[in-house]
């Protein structure tokens, strides 16, 4: 139903990063980002008082992680950078920096 993309290498930098369990949720949760047509709350939710921006969800034990991510064409969605979640908001530097990378990315797809 859905395809996704990485845009530049924050997002990798974070995934490898990780232990295998938790690329191992990471990757189960983007399969169902990819295929569910309406994805659980739990591991997929706008981000509140942003421009489009949504996070991937996932929890390994106690430890809480985010990707965050966009919508572009559809059914295409940019994955752009995760986080380790330590606090019960969404650190302001995480939703600035994806931010940012989602109006480079348009500004990449403007110029192509």
């Amino acid at each position: 139903m859905r395809t996704t993309y990485v845009y530049k290498n924050e997002f990798w930098v974070f995934y490898y990063a990780q232990k295998p369990e938790v690329q191992d949720k990471i990757d189960w949760i983007i399969g169902l980002v990819r295929s569910l047509r309406m994805i659980p709350q739990k591991f997929f939710k706008h981000l509140d008082g942003t421009d489009g921006l949504f996070e991937i969800r996932a929890k390994v034990g106690s430890d809480i992680y985010r990707i965050l991510c966009f919508f572009d064409e559809g059914n295409l969605v940019i994955l752009l950078n995760g986080f380790q979640k330590k606090t019960d908001k969404t650190p302001k530097n995480e939703i600035e920096k994806a931010t940012r990378l989602k109006r480079e990315y348009y500004e990449d797809k403007s110029r192509k």
